[in-house]
């Protein structure tokens, strides 16, 4: 700085104006070109500094997103049982208790639900914390966006399911069914209550309207819980499919 200094007053001093406009006009260019350099080395390192971050979100999705294919593929194969297990439970309807065997006494309780737990811990930080500005692949944001909102529509169909079981299936069962018949039967502390205590009535339940609708209820939303399962499936292997692509592609 210091010679570019003396050499301005060198110029100054001399009254050649048309040497002097000449250096000021090379001092600013210089002065652009290192400003210019230097925008472009910071921008460089943000790019790098997003490429950073964006792998990070693409390691942690399409972990997340093959940990929920193993999810789905078991929860597919429960829910095409549970339906078929709902379908066959109509067959009995206005069936007499004497006719019932234990086996199919066990098939028209059994209510047990169980949610997938899918995992959306990498899926909520991006839409959380606004993480789409670093990914730089517009069709990929696009799936992402897509796949929270079909994510969202499995676990409502859950929900739905969840609630005809706990809300209008269970208290019809309390009310019908005993809990007696699940005692050891080689438990004699139990005679008593199995001897005096109050039966199942198979024959009421199955004439109750409100248990074959509950049935006929959780069978539809069943069904269509299975086709969004299914559906879910292919967008989240297509996802993961893409995510690997670009980790290393």
């Amino acid at each position: 700085m210091k010679i570019f200094r003396s050499l301005r007053r060198k110029l100054v001093d001399s009254g050649k104006v048309k040497n002097y406009l000449i250096y000021a006009f090379g001092e600013i260019l210089l002065i652009v070109i290192g400003i210019l350099i230097a925008w472009k080395i910071n921008d460089l390192n943000e790019i790098r500094k997003n490429k950073i971050v964006q792998v990070k979100i693409f390691e942690s999705l399409y972990e997340e997103l093959n940990t929920n294919i193993t999810i789905l593929d078991s929860a597919i194969v429960r829910y095409k049982s549970n339906k078929l297990a709902l379908e066959n439970s109509l067959y009995y309807v206005a069936t007499p208790h004497e006719n019932l065997t234990e086996e199919t006494k066990d098939l028209l309780v059994r209510i047990k639900f169980k949610n997938s737990n899918l995992r959306n811990e990498a899926l909520s930080s991006i839409n959380i914390s606004n993480k789409f500005q670093f990914i730089d692949n517009d069709s990929l944001t696009e799936l992402i966006a897509e796949y929270t909102s079909e994510i969202n529509v499995y676990k409502d169909q859950e929900l739905k399911i969840r609630n005809i079981v706990e809300n209008k299936l269970k208290p019809i069962l309390e009310k019908h069914i005993s809990l007696i018949e699940i005692l050891p039967k080689e438990n004699k502390n139990y005679n008593c209550i199995r001897t005096l205590g109050i039966k199942s009535d198979y024959t009421e339940l199955l004439n109750n309207r409100d248990y074959q609708n509950s049935i006929i209820d959780q069978l539809m939303q069943t069904q269509i819980q299975v086709n969004i399962g299914i559906n879910l499936r292919k967008k989240t292997q297509v996802l993961a499919f893409k995510l690997k692509k670009e980790l290393h592609g």
